[in-house]
């Protein structure tokens, strides 16, 4: 992946993820809590508080001692790395010289004192950043992580921090729940779109109500005979039973009907089944729309006529067999090494055996799964249920 491409992926630390700076130890100018704000950076020069000029950032006092600082995020949603932005946007005879990143996989909801024991692998080794600039960093590491550690050296300012990646979530909530398909906290993700002139579509995907225009899809004006439309990969292969398609907050600009389609093949749209013919869409509404009867898919279509904005997009149902199976393996596979052995031994494995079968991996299908166990001379239907659904 090049040093641009990891940009249109999600940001895993969004704050509308449920991302959030827990740790640092330094924030004596800017508080760390800025480096997740959504958009921007805003800057108003000659703007002075009781420790100087105000900046929308997180920026530490100036180091008068070996070491460097550092700020710990919490990812709203866990999953691999791709790459990272360290935004310096309007610090420039004070941003740091250079940056690293490393990253972490802790179960639970970890203290700072925890995460400071944490197992902390290096996803970007120091690197030298330019000031009042965005820096690209493409990351490869194929594990799962939950926390990411940004070190800045010695000192200074950073405006913000965004964590691109794509979302590995836990299966194992999933038992018994509704569950949106295509949630970006589920592993949804928006593909391509027809237009993105006003907002991001992944928008769309995002968790609770959007606040307002800005916090959902708008594409510009059409002139022509054509329309704007949207495809959404889910999380896995998965029939689709109800359908939120929420305008609020577009007002005179919502479109005027929308058309939803689904398959499996995402090259071939045009084979896609109907899920929701043309159907009238009214502003600033939450419209809820149930689908009789579908085939399984794993991508879905919105077509809006001619143009316009909504807010968000809920696609409602199950996983098929197939699609659990898959969905559990890859997060398996993505497991730090520790993670997964703990996974195995709380359902009921050896510690020895949890290591033979983690030893195993990529475990690509069931087979895999049931022949490593076979390998560790368990039946571990516990572990089975747990991986595979």
């Amino acid at each position: 992946m090049t040093s641009t491409e990891f940009t249109g992926l999600p940001d895993l630390a969004a704050r509308a993820l449920g991302g959030s700076v827990v740790a640092a130890n330094d924030e004596f100018f800017a508080e760390k809590e800025n480096l997740l704000n959504p958009g921007d950076t805003e800057y108003r020069p000659h703007t002075f508080g009781h420790k100087g000029q105000i900046y929308d950032g997180w920026e530490t006092r100036r180091r008068r001692e070996p070491g460097h600082d550092w700020a710990v995020v919490r990812l709203g949603a866990p999953g691999v790395i791709h790459g990272v932005n360290v935004d310096t946007a309007f610090f420039k005879g004070n941003y740091p010289e250079q940056c690293s990143v490393e990253a972490a996989a802790i179960p639970g909801y970890p203290s700072p004192g925890e995460l400071a024991d944490a197992d902390w692998v290096e996803t970007l080794p120091r690197s030298p950043l330019r000031g009042d600039s965005p820096n690209l960093f493409p990351v490869e590491s194929g594990q799962r992580f939950t926390h990411v550690r940004l070190n800045i050296h010695p000192d200074g300012g950073v405006a913000r921090l965004r964590v691109h990646g794509a979302v590995v979530p836990d299966p194992r909530w999933f038992t018994g729940m509704p569950l949106d398909l295509a949630a970006m906290a589920n592993g949804g993700t928006v593909i391509d779109c027809s237009n993105r002139f006003f907002s991001a579509p992944n928008n769309l995907l995002l968790p609770g109500n959007a606040h307002d225009m800005g916090e959902g899809w708008e594409t510009a004006r059409r002139r022509d005979e054509s329309n704007d439309w949207v495809s959404v990969r889910l999380a896995e292969e998965g029939v689709v039973r109800q359908v939120v398609v929420d305008t609020t907050h577009f007002k005179g600009n919502a479109p005027g009907w929308f058309r939803l389609t689904g398959g499996t093949d995402p090259d071939r749209p045009q084979d896609w089944q109907e899920l929701i013919g043309r159907t009238r869409l009214q502003p600033d509404t939450c419209h809820r729309f149930l689908v009789p009867a579908a085939e399984p898919v794993t991508h879905a279509r919105v077509d809006v006529y001619p143009d316009g904005g909504f807010a968000r997009l809920r696609l409602f149902g199950e996983l098929t067999p197939a699609g659990r199976e898959r969905i559990g393996l890859g997060w398996f596979d993505r497991l730090p090494t520790a993670n997964a052995i703990s996974v195995l031994t709380e359902a009921g494995l050896s510690a020895a055996a949890a290591e033979v079968v983690v030893s195993k991996r990529p475990l690509t299908d069931a087979d895999g799964l049931r022949a490593a166990l076979d390998a560790a001379a368990v039946t571990g239907d516990a572990a089975t249920r747990i991986v595979l659904g």
